[in-house]
């Protein structure tokens, strides 16, 4: 009987120590990569943005502490696989195969792809692609339409979005391939740089969470509904433009 008590109360305090090294109950974890203006980036050493205002209107409504964690792109969504994130916001495309590893919210933003060149290029249309080097950021939807769509060129494929825009002004790569509204700030960033007329596609973003976790993504998207109807994703992004 001594041996049984002794047993039980070993079990109990390691119980208490697994249940001690999980997530905190308080807080909401959300994962992102946060070189990606004006969605999410840094200013004075604090990730900001576009899905980074909408994660504290959640994390608000959720009557919890909102934490950011900045990872690699291509780590996010089995970084929701795992359990290491409640959600994620990353500028992040809904795609069929992405919807079969994670939960997608309602789209909450439409994005055009465009392509960015030197002022100075060779290449002039965007239907002049094939054949040149292309960078993009490593496991984007413009990876996966460069990779389908031009088969003669070489793709340029870096983890950070701002490192692929740096290979085309150091010459390593001819083109970016990217979305619009962050190509606008990185143009204004970068005046030798320039967006080419036209759109290469269109695609649509949303939150992510856990295959499975409806309790969540019914509240995001109470949210998200809610801060469309106001016009608030809207002026967060001239917000961020500015």
């Amino acid at each position: 009987m001594k041996k049984l008590k002794i047993l039980l109360l070993l079990t109990a305090i390691t119980t208490l120590l697994f249940t001690g090294c999980g997530k905190n109950e308080n807080e909401l974890v959300m994962v992102t990569e946060a070189g990606f203006a004006p969605y999410e980036y840094y200013k004075d050493g604090k990730v900001v943005g576009v899905d980074i205002d909408i994660a504290n209107e959640i994390a608000k409504e959720l009557g919890k502490k909102l934490v950011v964690k900045d990872i690699a792109f291509d780590s996010i969504i089995n970084e929701l696989k795992s359990g290491k994130a409640d959600f994620a916001a990353a500028g992040l495309s809904i795609t069929e195969d992405r919807k079969k590893q994670v939960d997608f919210t309602i789209e909450y933003t439409t994005s055009n792809q465009v392509v960015v060149v030197k002022k100075d290029s060779q290449i002039t249309d965007i239907n002049s692609l094939n054949g040149k080097r292309i960078a993009v950021q490593l496991g984007t939807v413009a990876d996966l339409y460069a990779t389908e769509n031009f088969k003669d060129s070489e793709i340029n494929r870096q983890k950070k979005f701002l490192v692929a825009a740096e290979a085309v002004k150091n010459n390593k790569a001819d083109c970016i391939i990217m979305d619009q509204i962050p190509a606008e700030q990185l143009v204004s960033e970068n005046s030798e740089l320039k967006i080419l007329d036209g759109i290469l596609f269109t695609d649509t973003y949303g939150m992510a969470v856990k295959k499975g976790n409806t309790e969540l993504l019914e509240k995001i998207n109470t949210v998200l509904e809610r801060l469309m109807s106001e016009g608030k994703i809207e002026e967060y992004v001239i917000n961020h433009s500015k």
